[in-house]
C-alpha cells in the first residue's frame, strides 16, 4: 500500500484447507501458513518493484480462534485446531457448570463456544496430556506468522477476543478467568492494541521473505477485525457483511454492546477505544464450495469456476422455486450456538435443476446473515448502511440477493483484498503515516457502486425468511443425538 493508501500490489499462495479426521474436527499444519506467506510476500514484493527497504511497516491479518501449541523452544507441538473445529462440546459444558454462563459474559462478554481457543486448550489438556506437558506458549494463527517473521510472541486485543480468555471491557487477559480454568497466564503472549509495533523482522525471516531485516510489524487484527478496517467499518452505524469461507455481520461500537443471550460476539475492535458486535455463519462461501466439489465430483467434470455456478444460479427465479437451504455444514453460530446441528437441503421436486440448488444455498447464506442483523436492532445497534465484502461481493448476483434479502441498498467499495488490506492500514497508523485508523480509512476507502434492493422481490424474500426461520427448529428435532 503506497502512503495515500492505494493498492500498489498484491499476491497469494494456496495451501491446503484443512484435514479433519473425525465429523466437525478440523485442522490444519501451522508450517503450510509460514510457507505460503514466504511465497506471497516473495510475490509481491517481484510485482511492486517496491524495495525492501522502503517498507515502513507491515501488517498481519488471519482466520480467528485457532489454536496453536509450542514447547519451549518455539516448535509446533501438533496441528492446530482450527477455528471451524467443533470437538468441545464438553469443554463448554464443563465451563458453563464452572463458572456459570452468566458469569463467563461477565468476565468475557462472550458465551462458550466450541469455536474459541480455550475450549480447544481445555480439549487437547484433556485429551492429548503428553502434548499438554510439553506446551510453554500458545497462539493464534496470524501471530504464529508474526513468531516466524520475529521471534515475538505477541497478540492483538481484537484476536485475544475470540480466545475467550480477556476482559473484553478492559482489553487485557482475565486474571480471574484463567484462575478459574486453571492456566498459567504465561502460557499466553502479550496483548496489543492492533496499530502497536510490537515486533521487528529478523535476519533469518528477511533471508526466507526478501523483506529487510528490522522491518517494523503491527500487532494487526484477526481477519474480522481487520476485514472491518479494510471495508471502513469503523464508527457506528455502518455495518459489513462479509461472505467468506464463513460469513460475517460486523458493526462497530464505542461500547461494549453485550447480547445477553449470548448470540452474538463482543469483542474489542481493531481501533484503540472502539468494539464491535459480530454474528457468525459457520458455512457461508463454504457451503458454494461444499456444492461445487460435489458437483464436480459427481458429474466428473473439471472443477467448476465460481463465476460459472453463479451464472448458472441466475437462470433459476428468486426464492429458488421452493428450495431452501439451511447452512449448518459445521454446526452453527449466530444465532443459534449449536455444533451439533446439520445442514438441510428441503423443498425439492423433480422440476429442480442444477441452478435451483445454487441459487437456494446463496440465499440461504443471505437469510443465516439477516438473523445477525435481527439481532443488532434488538441489541439497538445502528444499521444505517451495509457494505459487502468477501467472495459474496464480488458475484453481482449475490450482491443482488443480499440486497433483496436484507430489504435495502448495499455498497460496494473500490478496495478486494478485506483484511489484508486492513491490516496495511493499521501498520500505515502505526508507521505514522495517519494519526488514526478513522482518518486512514476516510482517506483509503471509497464506496463504487450502491445496489438497491428491488421492493416485489424483497417482499417475496420476506416470505421466504419466514420459512427459512422455521427450518433450524425443524432440522434440530432431527438430531436425536448430538454428533449425528
Amino acid at each position: 500500500m503506497a502512503d495515500d493508501g492505494s493498492l500498489i500490489a498484491s499476491a497469494t499462495a494456496e495451501h491446503q484447507a484443512f484435514t479433519s479426521e473425525r465429523t466437525a474436527w478440523a485442522e490444519q499444519d501451522p508450517a503450510d501458513w509460514w510457507n505460503a506467506c514466504q511465497q506471497a510476500v516473495r510475490s509481491v514484493l517481484s510485482q511492486s518493484g517496491v524495495q525492501p527497504g522502503q517498507i515502513a511497516c507491515i501488517g498481519l491479518s488471519g482466520q480467528m480462534h485457532g489454536t496453536v501449541v509450542l514447547d519451549n523452544d518455539g516448535r509446533v507441538l501438533r496441528p492446530s485446531i482450527i477455528w471451524c473445529d467443533q470437538r468441545g462440546e464438553e469443554q463448554c459444558a464443563w465451563i458453563n457448570q464452572t463458572l456459570g454462563a452468566r458469569r463467563l459474559l461477565d468476565l468475557t462478554c462472550n458465551p462458550a463456544l466450541t469455536n474459541f481457543t480455550l475450549i480447544k486448550l481445555l480439549w487437547i489438556r484433556e485429551h492429548e496430556p503428553h502434548i499438554w506437558s510439553q506446551v510453554r506458549h500458545v497462539l493464534l494463527p496470524k501471530d504464529y506468522v508474526r513468531f516466524c517473521l520475529s521471534g515475538e510472541y505477541a497478540i492483538d486485543v481484537a484476536e485475544a477476543s475470540g480466545t475467550l480468555l480477556l476482559d473484553v471491557t478492559n482489553r487485557c487477559w482475565s486474571q480471574e478467568l484463567l484462575s478459574e480454568v486453571d492456566l498459567d497466564a504465561a502460557l499466553l503472549p502479550g496483548v496489543f492494541e492492533s496499530p502497536e509495533i510490537c515486533a521487528r523482522v529478523t535476519e533469518q525471516a528477511a533471508q526466507l521473505t526478501g523483506l529487510a531485516a528490522g522491518t517494523p510489524i503491527v500487532a494487526g487484527a484477526g481477519d474480522q477485525a481487520a476485514g472491518a478496517v479494510g471495508m471502513g467499518i469503523t464508527r457506528p452505524g455502518t455495518v459489513s457483511a462479509a461472505i467468506g469461507t464463513s460469513g460475517v455481520v460486523f458493526a462497530a461500537t464505542d461500547r461494549p454492546a453485550l447480547d445477553p443471550k449470548g448470540r452474538l460476539h463482543t469483542f474489542c475492535h481493531a481501533i484503540p477505544g472502539r468494539w464491535h458486535v459480530m454474528g457468525v455463519t459457520q458455512a457461508a462461501g463454504l457451503s458454494l464450495r461444499w456444492l461445487r466439489d460435489l458437483f464436480t465430483v459427481n458429474a466428473g467434470t473439471e472443477s467448476w469456476s465460481y463465476e460459472r455456478m453463479t451464472e448458472e444460479a441466475a437462470l433459476a427465479p428468486p426464492g429458488a422455486d421452493g428450495a431452501l437451504w439451511g447452512p449448518y455444514l459445521m454446526g452453527e453460530r449466530a444465532p443459534h450456538m449449536d455444533p451439533t446441528i446439520r445442514a438441510g437441503l428441503v423443498g425439492l421436486t423433480a422440476s429442480h435443476t442444477r441452478a435451483h440448488v445454487i441459487r437456494a444455498v446463496m440465499e440461504g447464506v443471505a437469510f443465516s446473515l439477516r438473523d445477525s442483523l435481527t439481532i443488532f436492532s434488538e441489541l439497538n445497534v445502528p444499521v444505517e448502511k451495509i457494505r459487502l465484502g468477501g467472495g459474496g461481493a464480488r458475484s453481482p448476483l449475490w450482491r443482488q440477493i443480499q440486497a433483496d434479502v436484507y430489504g435495502g441498498a448495499v455498497e460496494i467499495i473500490a478496495a478486494e483484498e478485506g483484511a489484508a488490506f486492513g491490516a496495511a492500514i493499521l501498520a500505515g497508523v502505526g508507521a505514522g503515516l495517519w494519526p488514526g485508523v478513522d482518518d486512514a480509512c476516510d482517506q483509503a476507502i471509497h464506496a463504487i457502486e450502491d445496489i438497491p434492493c428491488r421492493p416485489h422481490i424483497a417482499k417475496l424474500m420476506n416470505e421466504r425468511y419466514r420459512e427459512y426461520q422455521r427450518l433450524y427448529p425443524a432440522l434440530r428435532s432431527l438430531i436425536s443425538q448430538p454428533g449425528l
